[in-house]
């Protein structure tokens, strides 16, 4: 029977399963079992004998205990409710005491670790395709310095690609860290390329506020200059934002200005459906400057973790509201073309897959 959080029978799903999803990072899977669920669908997830990750459904075929709930043993998870054995593709390999040759094993997802990662793809695994996976230029570069965290989010994924797609909410949620009434006045242009949405705001000669202080003095740049601002956000399926961010100093070419006079990041934004009215966040920085500084990465990684902080209380409270008023309807502004066009883009792509299915039956 379906939940308040998932699809009713019948309905389309609000999420493409055709796609590779981050499901965790890669220090989270040790050497116990994660539990999660990724598109309404219950995963475990654990490490083989030689380290390589495993997502097997997390229901035992014996009497439909939680594997998350057992232990890995030997590389091989063992159901914690009657030491069913199960094998890294899904069948059953052992049990106390009884011949497990014909037992029905678990369903298992197609997964791979790539840059610090654990990626899944929740359709069937035999179409999973490793070209799909989103690059990650910064990920094994010495070019590049990485910091970042998650959160659960209460609220539907695609409330945050709507925040993060529209970067206006910083004057007023983040007003002591990143946001300036700047980003108000700014224009904003939103344009689609193939299967990306991407905004661009540029503020030219205004003053730093203080999460980009703190990023010029890292630089070993003045932090008391006037500067060139940019926030150039891109949307990609199936719901991931990178957002290059940055500020150099004014008048010295802005975004295409030297590395010696500016600070250049992309923000980390990964966002894979739990349920209709929850996801998880996977945030980071990856940065330019300063690179082996490990004290400033954890400095960013502290700032970042305030404020998409602030960002949750306002997604979480603003699902309770359209959970409780669902027939009312909302303005769309000329701020929310980022949004609604990614959105499109996801509408598209559920309508592909629900297409192929139809050609299959």
């Amino acid at each position: 029977m379906p939940t308040p959080d998932t699809p009713q029978s019948g309905q389309l799903q609000p999420w493409s399963l055709h796609a590779w999803y981050v499901a965790a990072m890669s220090e989270e899977l040790g050497t116990t079992p994660l539990a999660r669920t990724i598109c309404g669908q219950r995963v475990v997830f654990f490490r083989d004998r030689n380290g390589h990750p495993v997502a097997l459904d997390d229901f035992c075929p014996h009497r439909g205990a939680p594997l998350s709930l057992g232990f890995v043993r030997d590389g091989e998870l063992v159901c914690g409710y009657h030491g069913l054995v199960m094998g890294c593709t899904g069948m059953v390999s052992g049990m106390p005491g009884q011949t497990v040759e014909k037992f029905a094993g678990a369903r298992r997802f197609a997964v791979v670790e790539r840059g610090s990662f654990i990626w899944i793809w929740p359709g069937s695994a035999e179409s999973a395709d490793l070209d799909q996976l989103h690059p990650l230029a910064w990920a094994d570069s010495p070019q590049w310095a990485y910091g970042g965290g998650y959160y659960h989010v209460a609220s539907d994924y695609r409330l945050m690609i709507d925040n993060l797609m529209d970067l206006t909410h910083e004057t007023y949620v983040h007003g002591s860290s990143i946001g300036q009434k700047e980003i108000d006045e700014a224009p904003v242009e939103t344009r689609v390329v193939g299967e990306r949405v991407i905004t661009r705001r540029f503020m030219n000669g205004v003053e730093a506020p203080p999460f980009w202080k703190m990023a010029l003095r890292g630089a070993g740049l003045p932090d008391d200059q006037p500067v060139d601002r940019w926030q150039i956000c891109h949307f990609h399926l199936p719901s991931h934002v990178m957002i290059e961010v940055g500020v150099a100093l004014a008048g010295r070419g802005g975004y295409d200005a030297p590395d010696e006079v500016r600070v250049y990041a992309t923000v980390v934004d990964f966002i894979t459906p739990e349920s209709a009215t929850s996801h998880h966040y996977f945030w980071g920085m990856a940065r330019r400057f300063a690179v082996g500084d490990a004290a400033l990465t954890d400095s960013i990684r502290e700032g970042q973790r305030r404020i998409f902080g602030e960002d949750l209380e306002m997604l979480e409270r603003q699902q309770q509201n359209l959970s409780s008023h669902p027939d009312r309807r909302l303005m769309k502004l000329n701020i929310d073309a980022g949004g609604v066009r990614s959105r499109l883009l996801i509408d598209r792509a559920i309508a592909r897959e629900r297409d192929t299915l139809h050609q299959l039956v």
